[in-house]
């Protein structure tokens, strides 16, 4: 009687392991003209509900969702903490760019959304746009994108102050 329970739990829980499997990343999804990239889980959720693709391939363009700048808990409004706040998130945008097959050398365009005026303020736009510059060239050696810098009334998440997207040109290979 042991044993055919122990069978009967071993052919049901490996008839249950797909529904137990985890998905693997970067996830590739068939799209007219060529795929959407899903990096992770959490883009995938993501994805799920807000309904947005976080990189989205046509032909030899790239096209990457914008990654929020924006305080973390506890940090500060100082140039320093925003310098941190832009370095996360060129590391994000760095994972969305790796998990298609591109780096920062591939990127063509930058479009940055800025709340120039509010509470998380770090400081005035040209002096906001040099700190995100010293940031932003630790991750672009040059030659530099394009880059169109937008102002704004806010964000979709609450106390973003910079929204940055990336276009890139990545010749299928």
């Amino acid at each position: 009687m042991t044993v055919r329970r122990l069978i009967l739990f071993a052919a049901c829980a490996l008839a249950a392991a797909p529904a137990f499997a985890q998905e693997t990343y970067p996830k590739r999804i068939p799209a007219p003209g060529g795929e959407v990239i899903i990096p992770s889980a959490g883009h995938q959720k993501a994805y799920d509900e807000i309904k947005y693709a976080p990189a989205r391939r046509v032909g030899d363009t790239l096209y990457v969702s914008g990654a929020i700048v924006g305080r973390a808990k506890d940090e500060g409004t100082d140039p320093e903490s925003f310098k941190k706040q832009v370095r996360r998130t060129f590391n994000a945008l760095d994972a969305v760019l790796k998990a298609s097959g591109a780096s920062f050398d591939d990127v063509v365009m930058i479009n940055s959304f800025h709340v120039w005026e509010g509470p998380d303020q770090p400081a005035p736009r040209w002096e906001q746009i040099n700190m995100i510059n010293a940031v932003k060239g630790e991750f672009i050696k040059g030659p530099n994108p394009a880059w169109t810098a937008v102002g704004t009334t806010g964000l979709l998440a609450p106390g973003g102050i910079v929204e940055i997207q990336l276009i890139a040109h990545v010749p299928s290979k």
